[in-house]
Parts: C-alpha cells; sequence; structure tokens
C-alpha cells in the first residue's frame, strides 16, 4: 500500500514529538551562552567528612565542645547558605561564573541538608577528605530532589573539611535539573581562615568561587 501525504504528515509530527526532550535538555554549552538562566542551589553538606582531631573540632567549627550532627545541620549548614543572602555583594555567585545574574533557589540545598543525620560527620581518617568523584556525584544528582525545577541548576557538594590541612574540598556541579543530569563538575579546595567558627569555613567557599571565576573560560 503506497504511503498517503496523511501518512507521511503522521511520521513526520511522530518525529518532530519525539525530538522535543532532547531539544528542551540543557547541555554544557548552554553554562557559557550567557543566555541560559542559572539557578544557585547553596552548599550541600549531606557527603560531608571533617577530618581532626578533637582540639582541631574545637578550634575549627566548635563553641566549647565538639559540636553534635543536629548542630551542625541546624546551625551551621544553614548559616553558611545564608551568607549567599546577606552577604550577596561578598559572595557574588554571578560574578563568580561570568553571569550578570542567577537566579537562587537555596531552599534546594536546604532541604537536603535538613534531611540528612550526619551522624558520620567526624573521621580521623585524612584518606576520607575526598571520597567523591565524578561516578559519585553523577548519581548523587540522578537520586536528588530538585523540588520540580527545571533548567540548569548550580551547586556546590562539600565532600571535606580538614583543620588540620586548613582546606575545604569542594565539587562544584552544574547540573540539568529537569534530567537530574551532570552537565559539568569540578573538584576545587579552598583555604579557611578567619575570626570565628562560621567565617573561618567561609573563607573556604570564597576562595573556591574566586579560583572558579579564574578557571571558568578554561573551562569552555
Amino acid at each position: 500500500m503506497k504511503p498517503t501525504k496523511n501518512t507521511w504528515l503522521i511520521a513526520f509530527l511522530l518525529t518532530v514529538v519525539s525530538s522535543l526532550p532532547a531539544l528542551a535538555q540543557s547541555t554544557k554549552a548552554d553554562i557559557f551562552s550567557g543566555s541560559a538562566k542559572i539557578t544557585w542551589l547553596g552548599l550541600d553538606f549531606t557527603q560531608t567528612k571533617f577530618i581532626g582531631t578533637a582540639e582541631a573540632k574545637v578550634m575549627g567549627i566548635g563553641k566549647k565542645d565538639d559540636i553534635t550532627p543536629e548542630e551542625f545541620r541546624d546551625d551551621y549548614t544553614v548559616g553558611w547558605n545564608r551568607l549567599f543572602v546577606t552577604e550577596q555583594k561578598k559572595y557574588d555567585v554571578a560574578e563568580s561564573i561570568h553571569h550578570s545574574s542567577v537566579d537562587y533557589a537555596l531552599d534546594v540545598a536546604k532541604a537536603s541538608n535538613a534531611k540528612a543525620k550526619f551522624d558520620k560527620l567526624y573521621t580521623d581518617n585524612p584518606s576520607d577528605f575526598k571520597l567523591l568523584d565524578e561516578a559519585k556525584i553523577t548519581a548523587i544528582v540522578k537520586g536528588y530532589d530538585f523540588q520540580n525545577k527545571e533548567g540548569i541548576g548550580y551547586i556546590f557538594f562539600v565532600s571535606g573539611m580538614n583543620k588540620g590541612i586548613d582546606k575545604a574540598g569542594v565539587w562544584i556541579t552544574f547540573v540539568d535539573m529537569k534530567t537530574k543530569t551532570v552537565l559539568l563538575t569540578k573538584y576545587y579546595e579552598g583555604k579557611p581562615g578567619g575570626f570565628g567558627l562560621k567565617n573561618y569555613w567561609a573563607k573556604a567557599f570564597l576562595n573556591v568561587m574566586k579560583d572558579v571565576k579564574s578557571d571558568y573560560n578554561s573551562w569552555k
């Protein structure tokens, strides 16, 4: 039987419809296009390992004693993320990635942190400082709750905090939130510093942002 005009039309429409998801998916190139909307999701600490002795913990992030996992989750992860709002000019995400502006959806990382127990936060094994790799980041993103948001999300997965070597390890990660696909992820280490526990580690994240700004164009 010869194909009719209607048959060809139906086949054409099916081809177009089947290609729509691919067309809608963000790509690595979109990160650098300058026109794609990027949403800052915040700092995720759910994979963080804090390495050091009890004394180092007190000096680095503790009060008079080691902070509890609940304190780390409810006070410090919230406080570090809040800096991107209360000190937005200093922690300028858009400037760091050479964009004129970014959207903010810090509730995404906040919700992820809030669900974590942090019962394995502390460790005395220096090798635990960098347990994450690209494959693990990909797996984390696949199971992540982006709260039905779409477009390109930008998030920091904090993998390690080590007072003994004065470093925080961070996987800076761009994702397609709809498909839960990693578009780009890079590992950085930032040097902490400053007075007070929050400021001390916040400086590490700020230094990572500065390195990102310097390296950004080399990723294209």
